[in-house]
């Protein structure tokens, strides 16, 4: 049989030009995909180990930190492109805080990148109804989330007093406040002395003091640190509540390694899930202990210091006006209701009793009491005993909620009660 050299040679040839091809080829393919996971890593280096300088809205609108892109997909895609790295949590813990919290500020309806609480009240109260309205949407699709239906329930009360507080400057006028005050001072010392002053609550003190000098660029500042600490509030608790809803105990985890918060947090949210209702108390206790001893216990200690006594008296009348909506909740000025003794002139003992309370709301031991006393047990024994009255009553329209909660609106007429109730007895 004759060979044909020729085509051998072609042939040959021919294969030898394929494969150099298909390695040019391969060499250009894996050139590209280089190219293209160094631009991938480039742009997810933008947004590792960046400290979270707006964790805290007193510094400014948006989210934690202001390079972080406020696009839910587009965090989702970098959050699991550094999981898929292998890189530690706490290099992406900004970048994964800033996902949950836009996840949960869409869930809500808010814009992030717009929510700014030194705005005012007026340009955030869309924000106020949408937050508490989540609060308490939580509440209803999940019973185990109390801490969420009780911010919610709450929150009509809180919101009714800031819109009233930005209408106190014109309205009521902190000057009226400060008569009234100065007339609860004066019957006391008329009747049982000077010495009793000191025994009066320091904030009630203040309003007498100062009331006629608390200016409307004054109640602006209380508000706005008020609406922070509402911001500050969410940015924290709420990202973890949308974690959970959506992922689960081990989002949690995640953003746990991630050093976003301690052991203690976690346990609390392992509590919550857990089934048993002692357990679920627990959990939200340890939650709303965080957000009132942890999260804004700093702010309301700098609003009460807030030029003197013109932050004690703004705090200690918010005090006196609160008025909770959660069933069989008494009212502050109800709790720890002024009372002291103390001795005459004459040397006999005389028993003082006003229905004003002794304490103040931004001290946060007071609080504390307060929540723990009255909210805490008494939200409890709504979700477990009344869960259908419960629901009916979240279920209100949250405009609804919010403008039937007023309580601003009688505090006037509250220190004037207050001055016809006081009793002097003398023993």
């Amino acid at each position: 049989m004759r060979v044909n050299l020729g085509a051998v040679v072609r042939r040959r040839r021919w294969a030898r030009d394929v494969l150099a091809a298909t390695a040019a080829c391969a060499l250009a393919i894996s050139a590209l995909l280089s190219v293209q996971i160094s631009a991938s890593a480039s742009e997810l280096d933008e947004y590792l180990n960046l400290p979270l300088v707006n964790r805290n809205a007193e510094h400014g609108p948006g989210g934690v930190h202001p390079a972080l892109p406020t696009d839910l997909g587009t965090l989702q895609a970098l959050v699991e492109e550094a999981r898929a790295s292998g890189r530690s949590p706490e290099s992406y813990a900004a970048l994964l805080f800033q996902y949950r919290l836009v996840a949960a500020t869409e869930a809500a309806g808010i814009d992030l990148s717009s929510w700014n609480p030194r705005a005012g009240v007026s340009a955030n109260r869309t924000n106020l109804v949408k937050s508490y309205r989540y609060y308490e949407d939580l509440q209803l699709g999940h019973p185990e989330l109390q801490w969420a239906g009780m911010g919610g329930q709450v929150g009509a009360d809180f919101g009714g007093g800031l819109i009233d507080f930005e209408l106190m400057a014109d309205v009521y006028s902190f000057p009226n406040l400060q008569q009234v005050a100065n007339s609860i001072v004066s019957q006391v010392t008329d009747q049982v002395g000077v010495q009793a002053l000191n025994q009066l609550p320091a904030g009630l003190r203040a309003l007498a003091a100062v009331g006629r000098n608390v200016t409307a660029d004054d109640l602006d500042y209380a508000l706005g640190m008020i609406l922070v600490m509402q911001k500050n509030i969410f940015s924290d608790l709420m990202p973890m509540h949308q974690a959970y809803v959506d992922e689960g105990l081990s989002a949690l985890e995640e953003m746990q390694h991630a050093g976003l918060f301690g052991h203690d947090v976690m346990d609390a949210w392992r509590d919550v899930a857990s089934g048993n209702p002692d357990r679920i108390a627990l959990g939200n206790a340890a939650l709303l202990q965080r957000e009132q001893g942890v999260i804004i216990r700093d702010q309301w200690d700098t609003v009460r210091a807030y030029k003197g006594d013109v932050g004690e008296a703004i705090t200690y009348a918010s005090t006196v006006a609160g008025s909770p909506s959660v069933a069989g909740v008494v009212p502050p000025r109800s709790f720890r209701p002024l009372e002291f003794t103390t001795t005459l002139a004459d040397g006999r003992t005389a028993n003082v009793t006003m229905p004003l309370p002794d304490w103040n709301w931004s001290v946060y031991e007071d609080r504390w009491d307060y929540i723990t006393s009255q909210l805490l047990p008494k939200y409890r024994a709504m979700v477990e005993e009344d869960w259908p009255r419960l629901v009916a009553t979240l279920s209100v329209p949250y405009e609804i909620q919010l403008e039937s909660h007023r309580p601003m609106m009688t505090l006037p007429q509250t220190l004037e009660s207050a001055l016809s109730s006081l009793k002097v007895t003398v023993q």
